[in-house]
């Protein structure tokens, strides 16, 4: 019989942390994750990773992917092209992101703006913003300026550069320290994620970053692995902007869950410059744009646009957004709410002033999840202040499907907890 928790030191998975009991999840129906002994939690981070965008247990997708696994699979994309394949690529640029020219598909996040840096390589520094997060890789993890990420592993990161703050002042500074001849590109997301949750530069830095742009030569790549695919409101959050990027990376929601699956697209002067040059990209990973993946982001394309979740998501999110800041705004651990769609942020500072960065010590991001879990509510915390460049953080990034009734007892739920958290954290400070 299946147990309701596994400890990870009793288990046979390698898991990431070591002294945990895992609760065990069985299923998942719509936005709700049901353990092995009944527990029911509801999911307010589309499975913790801003993964699952259309809920749990959408059977036309597992039938898309069954219908293709049935047929075909696998091959290497070195060899072949599939009609998934091209479908996807053809769809993706007609409906979601029609300024893009070109779609190289990949597996996940990490490997998506890996696939950016290996191909925005005629110069060799980038330059990105201090609190941001990008992958795992060792390519990727050298974009994060966080010196909690980065100080296990600094003797293997590329040394990029990083702008304390989305302010041209900073840009310009790392731009003539550098020299204007060895910037690639500026890479950032438009909408920030785990790192900042729902947080973005005034209108007037995209500006001057687009001028920079055209007076310098550097590329600007957009990192859009969570903001895609419909999470702010538009199907890529660059479109609310006064600017393109020349490449952007997606995914999570290209799959939604039910395969691994993301991608990197480009203009078409990007792709001209290897069209015109060494006519080959040579990168690639065993899974890269696969049959049984591509029509599983074909399947989770018609449903978004059948369902019409990008026009709901953005017509239902600025409510959302004052609705959670409804229901948290008396407590003095919390600073500020932000939204971009059904992507909110919460920052967490220190309640005794309601301003400054609480002691690393105090670890209040894991306390957040923990007790929220207690109370029935999946969210994603981020541990910032260590770095000394944002305070402690909670991301909720819902379903597009939740109904009216299920977004408001996840804001119920995780305003309670957020109160017992408070209760705690000054009980710990003194």
């Amino acid at each position: 019989m299946s147990t309701a928790k596994v400890l990870a030191s009793e288990s046979s998975v390698f898991s990431r942390f070591l002294d945990l009991a895992y609760p065990n999840v069985e299923r998942g129906e719509g936005v709700r994750l049901y353990l092995t002994d009944g527990t029911e939690i509801l999911d307010a981070c589309s499975g913790g990773a801003m993964v699952a965008c259309l809920g749990h247990g959408v059977h036309e997708i597992a039938d898309a992917a069954a219908a293709q696994a049935e047929q075909l699979a696998y091959y290497y994309n070195h060899f072949f092209t599939s009609e998934p394949q091209e479908r996807l690529a053809e769809r993706l640029l007609e409906i979601a992101a029609p300024e893009m020219a070109r779609v190289r598909f990949v597996s996940g996040g990490s490997e998506a703006n890996e696939t950016m840096l290996r191909l925005v390589r005629q110069r060799w520094r980038f330059i990105s913003p201090a609190q941001a997060y990008h992958g795992a890789t060792m390519g990727t993890l050298g974009l994060t300026g966080r010196p909690g990420l980065q100080r296990p592993f600094e003797n293997y990161l590329a040394p990029h550069l990083h702008t304390p703050r989305a302010a041209l002042e900073d840009l310009d500074r790392r731009i003539e320290e550098a020299g204007p001849d060895t910037i690639a590109a500026f890479l950032c997301e438009p909408v920030s994620a785990a790192a900042r949750p729902a947080w973005s530069p005034e209108p007037e830095f995209w500006e001057g970053l687009a001028e920079r742009r055209e007076r310098y030569g550097f590329l600007i790549c957009f990192d859009e692995i969570v903001s895609g695919m419909g999470r702010t409101g538009t199907w890529f959050a660059y479109q609310q902007l006064p600017l393109e990027p020349d490449v952007l990376s997606a995914g999570k929601g290209l799959g939604a869950g039910y395969f691994p699956l993301a991608a990197v697209l480009c203009q078409e002067h990007v792709y001209d410059a290897l069209a015109n040059g060494s006519r080959e990209f040579e990168h690639g990973h065993t899974w890269d744009g696969a049959p049984l993946s591509c029509a599983v982001g074909l399947a989770v394309l018609d449903r978004i646009m059948r369902e019409r979740l990008v026009e709901r998501v953005r017509e239902r999110g600025p409510r959302l957004r004052d609705e959670l800041e409804d229901t948290v705004c008396g407590l003095a651990l919390v600073r500020e709410v932000r939204g971009h769609g059904f992507l909110l942020g919460v920052e967490l500072v220190d309640p005794r002033d309601g301003e400054s960065l609480l002691p690393p010590e105090v670890d209040v991001a894991e306390l957040v999840d923990q007790i929220a879990y207690e109370h029935g509510v999946l969210v994603t915390s981020s541990h910032s202040s260590p770095d000394g460049l944002a305070p402690d953080q909670t991301l909720l990034a819902p379903a597009y499907t939740a109904t009216d009734e299920e977004l408001a007892r996840m804001l119920e739920r995780f305003a309670t907890a957020l109160a017992e958290v408070e209760a705690r954290v000054r009980e710990q400070l003194g």
